[in-house]
């Protein structure tokens, strides 16, 4: 993940960040985020979204929107790696710094650590 934007530059209001997704790399677990809205714009490859109760693949140059509040999950099942940029607003950075701390240890997390942390940056599964 490389950030394009954080909330110290945007006032809170957003965050950007690019994304790399390895092949068949895992999807996070359907969650939704009751403030805030979570848009994509796919740069390279193919990634699979599930919103709601729609799943669907998206590939360079699609734009996908989450609502705010509404379930969802994605990631890169295919063979190739994938590219993506991902706007949240209001920003999130802070949940994703805290996440790569977590993924950053000896051990991978446990699914509640990661669904503590979730919780703790509003997002609901």
């Amino acid at each position: 993940m490389w950030f394009k934007a954080l909330a110290d530059d945007t006032g809170g209001s957003f965050s950007l960040m690019e994304r790399h997704l390895p092949p068949g790399g895992r999807m996070p677990p359907p969650h939704r985020h009751e403030g805030n809205l979570e848009a994509y714009f796919v740069l390279g490859g193919t990634v699979e979204f599930r919103i709601a109760e729609e799943e669907f693949d998206a590939s360079a140059g699609d734009f996908v929107l989450v609502p705010a509040g509404e379930r969802h999950t994605f990631g890169n099942r295919s063979s190739a790696e994938a590219r993506l940029l991902v706007l949240h607003t209001p920003a999130l950075d802070g949940y994703f710094e805290e996440l790569e701390a977590l993924w950053s240890r000896p051990e991978a997390p446990t699914s509640a650590q990661e669904t503590e942390l979730m919780r703790r940056h509003g997002m609901e599964m």
